[in-house]
């Protein structure tokens, strides 16, 4: 994803510099007009600086950045995001990338990169498996043929929910698995119901 921000941070109108430089002259330019004119110009490019240092600590939280600093750090954590997700959900996928990254290649973890950005749960076939038995030489579970089949239901898809899905699986499956993905109109799952277990 690339971040949707401004490439930087302007001049906010009004915002006052805490150290103007105008103080900071030697005596001999107090009085000097030109000279007291050219360095409040000065202020007002420094002053977002003062600004963003004095509050940096924010920056980095997801949950107070400003709303393109998110998609900043959404670049930095990995998120996967489109870039067309609500402010709120771009929050959360930052906040919780650290974890989702931990859980990439399984079950769960697939369900939570869905779930995050379409806000249903989402139908999982896969063809592994595991048991136990008592005795060796048992049946293996599962199928022989890999294959991974993820469907979400959508009340009203977006034109690009089929490209977006296929995205986000093919991110966030075991890297070795063969998958397709399916976008079905219809009554979309249940966001609330609980993400499977992974393997």
């Amino acid at each position: 994803m690339s971040g949707a921000g401004p490439g930087a941070r302007g001049a906010l109108d009004g915002l006052r510099s805490p150290y103007p430089l105008g103080e900071a002259l030697p005596a001999v330019y107090a009085d000097d007009e030109l000279a007291q004119r050219f360095v409040t110009g000065l202020d007002a490019m420094l002053a977002p600086v003062f600004n963003v240092l004095d509050c940096l600590e924010a920056y980095f939280d997801p949950a107070l950045a400003p709303a393109d600093f998110v998609d900043w750090l959404a670049d930095w954590v990995g998120a996967e995001l489109s870039g067309t997700e609500p402010l709120a959900v771009r929050r959360h996928a930052v906040a919780t990338a650290a974890a989702l990254h931990r859980l990439r290649g399984t079950r769960r973890g697939l369900a939570e990169a869905v779930r995050l950005s379409f806000g249903v749960q989402p139908e999982i076939a896969e063809s592994g498996g595991a048991c136990w038995a008592a005795k060796p030489l048992g049946p293996f579970p599962g199928s022989p043929r890999a294959a991974l089949h993820v469907r979400v239901r959508l009340r009203h898809p977006a034109p690009g929910a089929a490209h977006l899905l296929h995205a986000v699986v093919a991110a966030a499956r075991p890297a070795h698995l063969p998958f397709t993905a399916e976008v079905l109109t219809g009554v979309s799952t249940d966001s609330s119901s609980p993400v499977p277990e992974g393997n």
